[in-house]
């Protein structure tokens, strides 16, 4: 379906964002679209000012994971007849600015994931996490047997098509990656990056991804789908193509990406 012609909203897990979720929800409000928030059980006042704002609030009363809030939000989604999901995390570092390049990148691409891929200022990413994203990027790209600009980032459009595969029996940020892997092998959905910022910089909490046991279960579950989906050396070779970047962006910046330009 076009992303024109279809309903979408904008989904927020979230886990103690006292200090940004305001923030976030005014922003994404102020283009006029619908929010869910899905509060993973905080434990500070997150709850309490998510409910002063009009959204859908559901709440997990002890916490299960950023795959489980994901897993409920897009239940609720489905469940309210939406199309497409725009999903975005809770502690400041997307942008609803951002949302709107996303979502003509869906119109030019329908029935694609559309990535915002944090491929400007990537000075600001710690070299750790650069390394950790970079690993991430060519095993996953290897499992989708597609190359992937950014898989770790969760600042995404899900057509509806993605979205039925939320009964898939991955956990935590194992979620994020199951759905591209299922999204590409099994659906066959393309997928298409937006560069969007860096955002490291300044006042955000210390991020739930840990970069040795997230990754870890991250490695050894794109390892498993490698082999489930068999055709080992024509996937690699498929992945190892240029990923489709859309947007205005130089070409010092996409290097040899496929630019789609736009």
């Amino acid at each position: 379906m076009n992303a024109s012609a279809c309903r979408w909203c904008v989904l927020i897990p979230c886990l103690n964002e006292e200090a940004a979720i305001a923030r976030v929800i005014a922003s994404v409000l102020a283009l006029r679209v619908p929010v869910i928030v899905v509060d993973d059980g905080s434990d500070d006042r997150t709850v309490d000012i998510v409910r002063s704002y009009p959204v859908t609030l559901l709440r997990h009363e002890h916490r299960m994971g950023k795959g489980e809030a994901l897993r409920t939000g897009f239940r609720e989604a489905l469940r309210q007849g939406f199309d497409a999901v725009v999903t975005m995390d809770g502690d400041g570092q997307h942008l609803a600015a951002d949302i709107p390049r996303i979502v003509r990148a869906a119109q030019r691409y329908p029935d694609h994931i559309v990535i915002g891929a944090r491929m400007l200022d990537r000075e600001q990413q710690p070299k750790g996490r650069r390394f950790a994203n970079a690993f991430a990027d060519w095993g996953i790209s290897w499992a989708c047997a597609q190359p992937v600009a950014d898989t770790q980032s969760g600042q995404r459009w899900y057509p509806r098509r993605a979205l039925d595969l939320v009964d898939l029996p991955a956990q935590n940020f194992v979620f994020e990656a199951a759905i591209l892997i299922a999204a590409s092998r099994d659906k066959h959905i393309g997928v298409v990056s937006v560069p969007i910022a860096s955002r490291y910089a300044g006042q955000f909490r210390i991020s739930h991804f840990s970069p040795v046991r997230d990754v870890m279960r991250i490695t050894s579950y794109t390892v498993g789908q490698v082999l489930h989906y068999g055709g080992i050396r024509h996937a690699y070779r498929r992945s190892r193509a240029a990923p489709t970047i859309v947007g205005d962006v130089s070409s010092g910046l996409l290097g040899s990406a496929k630019a789609a330009g736009g």
